[in-house]
């Protein structure tokens, strides 16, 4: 039906419409990105994260190549992190960046500064950013901007809070996200791009998303991107950042638009970071 609007014929609880499209999108799932990505937040000394990814890159040997490892420190040892990584199969990330190119911005670091260590990736949009620091759309413009500037690949978060949730705005919220920055971007920066979704309302508030919640809202944003990039928008990489850990990665990135997971406490332990990697 044309009328329904295209985010319910991709959303997985309208399965007799997405049938019609199911063959397709399994060969894009084959064809998308698998990423694993471990967002460190403000953990690990110097010596904890070289022991850390060194144990990551050991044992990733035990997972299919298909999948993308990424880790991303903290600014301090983020040199020794992307030095011990060069040439093993993990990239490295960093959490944050300036919206400056250089000048007087006491205790910003530049993406310029960022690339010029061999990372490859850079988180924008975190929720935590946005609610502790008050990154606004127009601040993760100009990140954006000097991250293509200077070849990062940015992570871009987008994700509703939980009175938003309550409030039934979810989609409208990450809508927002999606189109007061992505769609500023030109076809060749999209292609580049990694979106990664966060249920803020699911983090540390007791309430837990579901595999089908996760699904529900990465083919909504799959469809916002196919609205302004076409069919671009199925090549895109759509990671889940909720509280995804072993006993549960299997079962969420078997969803259609799941393409694997932004991971913050569980990347803190090689093991599990790992044993997430396999879940694919």
């Amino acid at each position: 039906d044309s009328k329904t609007p295209l985010w319910m014929r991709l959303n997985s609880g309208f399965r007799s419409k997405f049938k019609i499209q199911n063959s397709k999108f399994k060969i894009f799932k084959i064809m998308r990105k698998k990423i694993v990505a471990g967002n460190w937040k403000m953990n690990t000394t110097p010596a904890e994260g070289l022991e850390l990814v060194k144990n990551v890159i050991a044992q990733s040997e035990a997972v299919c190549e298909c999948v993308n490892f990424i880790v991303c420190p903290p600014f301090t040892h983020l040199s020794q992190v992307a030095e011990a990584a060069k040439g093993s199969r993990v990239a490295v990330g960093a959490q944050n960046c300036a919206a400056e190119a250089k000048g007087a911005y006491t205790g910003e670091v530049s993406a310029e500064m960022i690339a010029a260590l061999g990372v490859k990736y850079v988180i924008l949009g975190h929720s935590e950013r946005r609610e502790y620091y008050g990154e606004t759309s127009e601040t993760l413009n100009k990140k954006m901007a000097q991250a293509y500037a200077n070849g990062l690949t940015p992570i871009y978060c987008v994700g509703e809070r939980l009175e938003e949730r309550e409030a039934e705005r979810h989609f409208e919220v990450v809508k927002a996200q999606l189109e007061e920055v992505v769609y500023n971007l030109t076809a060749e920066q999209f292609a580049k791009l990694v979106i990664a979704y966060e249920p803020v309302w699911a983090i540390g508030t007791g309430k837990t998303a579901t595999a089908e919640q996760a699904e529900e809202i990465h083919a909504y944003i799959r469809s916002v991107l196919a609205e302004k990039f076409g069919e671009a928008a199925e090549n895109t990489a759509i990671l889940y950042g909720g509280s995804c850990k072993p006993s549960n990665a299997e079962e969420i990135f078997a969803k259609a638009n799941v393409d694997g997971g932004l991971i913050g406490g569980a990347a803190l332990k090689a093991e599990d970071f790992i044993a997430i990697g396999k879940g694919f």
